[in-house]
Parts: structure tokens; sequence; C-alpha cells
């Protein structure tokens, strides 16, 4: 009689289902390009069914765009994740923290995503980046208690966006950043912006004349 414990079977429930299917779908297009991987690979790879795959997603480029989705868009910190201070320097720390372990927790497909890897983009994508790039936007704002502001600091924060964005690539891709440095590049530069660079921008209307 054999001493080993028979495996325990678990039924997932409909939401576990998926985001099985997504981690999955998730880990295999950020190893492969878009082309080489199938629905059959990411159905053995879950253990499921295809049909389970379309079912819930659809189509593989609609699943493919769910998993864009999923890793571009970062979640609102805790309440409780943030020192309550308006743009301190606790609070940067804290917001950048928070991004930083979004984007580390999905690294691989994160690059692929942003096309840091050569995968290309197209119109879907950039469209999902850009929604992200906004919803990012009033994370700052949230993060530093600075909702409500005016379009100008909108605009400096969503430049900054592309600065951290291109910053985290040195960190993942090309490794010439550590997570230390990054996160204090990207700390000092958010609470400058905040502090001396957003006050000082020209007001509505200051826009000089064309010559």
């Amino acid at each position: 009689m054999s001493s080993q414990p028979s495996p325990r079977w678990r039924r997932l429930g409909p939401d576990e289902r998926r985001e099985q299917i997504l981690e999955c779908a998730r880990r295999l297009f950020g190893e492969r390009h878009y082309s080489a991987v199938s629905t059959t690979d990411i159905a053995r790879a879950a253990g499921v069914a295809r049909g389970l795959i379309n079912h819930y997603f659809g189509t593989k480029r609609e699943l493919y765009l769910q998993v864009v989705r999923q890793v571009v868009f970062v979640p609102p910190p805790a309440a409780t994740a943030l020192p309550p201070d308006q743009a301190t320097p606790a609070r940067v720390a804290a917001a950048v923290d928070w991004w930083l372990d979004a984007v580390w927790r999905h690294r691989t497909m994160w690059l692929v995503a942003l096309g840091a890897q050569g995968f290309g983009r197209d119109p879907d994508v950039e469209a999902i980046i850009e929604e992200a790039e906004e919803a990012g936007v009033q994370r700052v704002l949230e993060a530093l208690d600075l909702t409500g502001a005016p379009e100008p600091t909108r605009a400096a924060i969503r430049a900054y966006g592309g600065f951290a964005t291109f910053a985290a690539r040195e960190w993942l891709a090309r490794r010439t950043l550590t997570r230390d440095q990054l996160h204090a590049l990207l700390s000092r530069t958010l609470l400058a912006l905040v502090r001396d660079i957003v006050p000082a921008l020209p007001t509505a209307g200051a826009v000089p004349a064309h010559r």
C-alpha cells in the first residue's frame, strides 16, 4: 500500500480560472513573439481546454490585449500605503516605490508591451498604453493630493511619466541602473517637479505669439 498522499484537485471558480489563464498567457507572450504563441500553448500551460480560452477571452488577439492592459495599468495604492502629508519626500518616495513594485511584478511583459524588445506596437496597443498613461497621471495626482490640478500640471506629470518609463527601461532592459538608483532618480525628480517646476509654469494665456 502506497504511503504517498493522493493528489488533491481543487475546482477553480471563474475568476480564479480566468486569472490563471492570464498568468500563463502573460508568461508566454513575455518569453516569445506574439506569432510564436498559440492558444493551444496557453491552454496547455494553464491545464485547460482550448475552448475555455475562447469562452473567457474570445480570440488570441483579444487575450493578448487583455494581458497588455493588465501589465500597463498600475493599480492605485492602498490608502495606508502612502504617508498623509502632501508632496513630502516620504510621500513621493512611497508613490515611486509603489510604481516600481508594479512594474517589477510584470517586468518581462511590461517591456514587451512598451516595445522595448523590438516586438513593435499596433493601434490597439497604442490606445491601451495611452489610456494607461492618463490613468497614471491621475494616480500620481491622487498620491500627492493634487487632484483638481490645472492642465499644465497634468501635462508636466504626463511628461514625467514618459521620463519614468524610459528610466525604468534602463533598469530592466539595459541594467544600467539599480533599483535604488532608479528610485532616487525618480523620487527626487518628481519632488522637484511638484515643488519647484510646476509652480513656475506660466499661467494660461502667457504662451508667446508665433514669430
